[in-house]
């Protein structure tokens, strides 16, 4: 029922004639017995539920647009500036033209953890909460997915395209869109060749063909995740492995090894994003995990 009330609220959001008896209706609720259950759940009456939304959004806006705060104010149901700048004032402790210059967080504390969600929605609390583990699983999955984006995406380019040097004037080594993507493979290869104890072939990444990183990142990328979501699953993160291609040989905790490939990895995916951009192939973006690590599994 609760959730119920949350979407039909966000329905009528902006409709400032909707009052309590019309929403109780909405849902089948006498008036009294509406606002006993929501304020039961939520802890605070529905009326004062709607006002703190109303004001979570209308921070959202000073930050987000350059509007008149008299229209911010209107909008968010207040008939005139004083009465909005009483009631922003109360919440967020600074008037609204005070709170615009220095802005602070825009959601403010309330029992329920409803809280607005821009850029224009109300978001009910999470059930799950995401643990750091799952967020470096997702960071993995989303490294993985993107390199085979960007072999997909390096086929709509020319030998030449693919060859031509990115120019970094910082570092001696000669980059390139296929040696870029070629190596982001060949790093999950050569630490899953690392953790099995057995040699890591460099010459693939010689001139490698696009049908070979199609090939070795089927195989290396999933390989790969198996073992983060091993070490994600079994609380891992401290233990230790022996490197024993290293000369000498090493020895490297599992956390040390999953941040040195994400590393590694979001400087040479920038390089190749950018390299595809320079050449019109520009949808990827920047290739951020951002939104990636945001959704729900």
């Amino acid at each position: 029922m609760f959730a119920d009330f949350v979407d039909t609220l966000a329905d009528v959001l902006d409709d400032h004639e909707t009052n309590g008896e019309e929403l109780a209706l909405r849902l089948h609720f006498s008036r009294f017995h509406f606002d006993r259950m929501i304020k039961s759940v939520a802890g605070e009456p529905p009326a004062a539920f709607r006002r703190r939304i109303l004001l979570e959004r209308a921070a959202y806006r000073m930050i987000t647009t350059r509007a008149p705060l008299i229209d911010i104010a209107v909008e968010a149901g207040y008939g005139s500036h004083e009465a909005f700048t009483r009631a922003f004032k109360q919440a967020y402790g600074v008037a609204p033209a005070t709170w615009r210059r220095k802005p602070g967080h825009i959601q403010i504390a309330a029992p329920s953890d409803v809280h607005f969600h821009p850029p224009g929605s109300i978001r009910l609390p999470a059930r799950d909460k995401v643990t750091p583990m799952e967020l470096l699983t997702k960071m993995v999955e989303h490294h993985v997915w993107l390199t085979g984006e960007m072999v997909r995406l390096a086929e709509r380019l020319t030998d030449e395209q693919l060859d031509e040097e990115i120019e970094l004037n910082v570092d001696e080594d000669r980059q390139s869109i296929r040696s870029l993507v070629s190596r982001l493979i060949g790093q999950m290869g050569m630490w899953n060749a690392a953790m099995a104890t057995r040699d890591y072939d460099w010459s693939v990444e010689d001139h490698e063909s696009l049908a070979s990183m199609r090939q070795r990142l089927a195989t290396e990328g999933p390989t790969y995740l198996a073992h983060v979501r091993d070490v994600a699953d079994n609380g891992r993160v401290d233990d230790t492995f022996v490197d024993a291609l290293c000369e000498p040989a090493e020895v490297f905790t599992y956390g040390g090894m999953i941040a040195h490939v994400l590393t590694f990895a979001a400087h040479r995916r920038t390089l190749v994003v950018l390299a595809f951009a320079k050449h019109g192939v520009e949808e990827l973006g920047w290739g951020d995990p951002m939104r990636w690590v945001a959704e729900p599994a």
